[in-house]
């Protein structure tokens, strides 16, 4: 690791929680250079729904490369894109009668929320955007103008306009009218908010600390858009393709939003695409007026294809919500009685375990590491990082699913015998 710290950037993050160096991957575990394998609860930080190295859809991709198939593509026509968008059709639009046009954006999820922001702006012609405290949505300037926390901001170098923050439901805010609040700030005369063009939102906010919003609170946010004629924007960054269940994170609510941006695991494979969903009518761009030169990554295009026909044959759908009661009794009855102050939240597959109530500041860091030692891939989130993001990829088998949570609850044991973590429980 010596030329990391001699030639890589101080930016570098996930590394300083995970101080080796892995070599291979395969399903729901990491393997390191020298062969120690390590359960994967991170999954390329959503990037890897299908795990590591499905073999469905390598197979795909092996198969693609040594027809010499076209690689890059820009947005010209192709096999493997034309493709892609019959699958997406065929398997995610037509059974749940949606009708979107779909945009390829830059290779990461921060691109297409800039897009869809920016066609946003250009559809109302009004500047502003409503975002939530809480809120995750990319770190270049337009989408992290739309992002809350304060040292992700402090990156920017300069302000960030255009965006005004309210609070999201009632998760950190106990009890607080979030959407009063904001029918307030577009009916109100003298709220001092100019009409924005849109609301930008995550079903369930994974950075902010996994706070799942109710589908009867995004069934109202959605008719408060249309009442003020602002247009809906659903980041599905981190939660969609099938990881709170659905394929879409809001299927649970009837909200058919205007934009939706899909990134990370919508590849299937780790591969880097990102892809906004809008309404027909809003698609008023003039050619190349958001552009990239790798917004046709063919490669994504064939495993996301793939991905989608496995989903399909494997019902993975129907796995989710099985692994989601397996994970949530878990949760509930091994692990929040063993600190007091802990709170539980989730869905699908991705869970809270917030340690924001509990006496010890530095306590989930310190469980985090130890559930490191003890062979577990685990990341924090939240506010001061207090919540443990368990966020498996969703093929992950029952037995190796309950083996994690194990590790997470042995640590915690440690923790509320002696106050000390035992440094490798197994």
């Amino acid at each position: 690791m010596v030329i990391h710290e001699e030639l890589e950037s101080n930016v570098k993050s996930y590394c300083r929680s995970f101080p080796i160096t892995f070599g291979k991957a395969k399903g729901s575990i990491l393997y390191s250079t020298d062969g120690r394998p390590y359960i994967d609860f991170f999954a390329g930080a959503g990037a890897l729904n299908y795990g590591h190295n499905h073999p469905y859809i390598k197979e795909r991709l092996i198969a693609y490369l040594q027809e010499d198939s076209i690689i890059h593509g820009l947005d010209m026509y192709t096999e493997a894109k034309q493709q892609f968008m019959a699958d997406f059709q065929e398997y995610i639009l037509r059974p749940r009668g949606m009708e979107y046009k779909l945009q390829f954006c830059g290779p990461t999820g921060t691109n297409a929320v800039e897009a869809a922001m920016k066609i946003a702006r250009k559809v109302k012609k009004r500047a502003g955007i409503i975002s939530f405290m809480g809120g995750f949505h990319g770190m270049s300037l337009g989408s992290l103008a739309a992002t809350s926390n304060r040292s992700s901001r402090a990156g920017a170098g300069m302000p960030l306009h255009n965006v005004t923050f309210i609070p999201y439901y009632d998760g950190y805010l106990k009890n607080f009218d979030s959407l009063g609040f904001l029918n307030a700030l577009l009916s109100d005369t003298h709220s001092g908010v100019e009409k924005p063009a849109a609301v930008i939102v995550e079903t369930v906010q994974a950075e902010g600390g996994v706070y799942v919003a109710p589908a009867q609170w995004l069934e109202q946010l959605a008719t408060l858009c249309k009442r003020h004629d602002v247009l809906l924007i659903v980041d599905d960054i981190q939660v969609g393709c099938g990881r709170a269940g659905s394929f879409f994170s809001f299927e649970r609510a009837n909200v058919q939003p205007d934009l939706i941006v899909l990134s990370k695991s919508i590849s299937g494979y780790g591969l880097p695409m990102s892809l906004l969903l809008m309404k027909p009518e809003l698609d008023i761009w003039n050619p190349g007026e958001h552009n990239g030169t790798f917004r046709g990554n063919q490669m994504a295009f064939v495993a996301a294809s793939a991905a989608l026909e496995l989903r399909s044959s494997d019902n993975l759908e129907q796995s989710v919500w099985q692994k989601e009661a397996i994970i949530e009794e878990f949760l509930l009855n091994e692990i929040k009685h063993l600190i007091p102050g802990v709170e539980i939240r989730g869905i699908g597959l991705i869970w809270g375990v917030d340690f924001g109530g509990c006496a010890d500041p530095m306590i989930a860091e310190r469980i985090a590491s130890a559930c490191f030692q003890a062979g577990l891939i685990i990341e924090r989130v939240g506010r001061n990082d207090t919540v443990l993001k368990i966020m498996p990829p969703l093929t992950i088998e029952q037995d190796l699913l309950l083996q994690g949570c194990e590790i997470i609850k042995q640590v915690l044991i440690s923790v509320a015998s002696d106050g000390h973590l035992t440094p490798s429980i197994f």
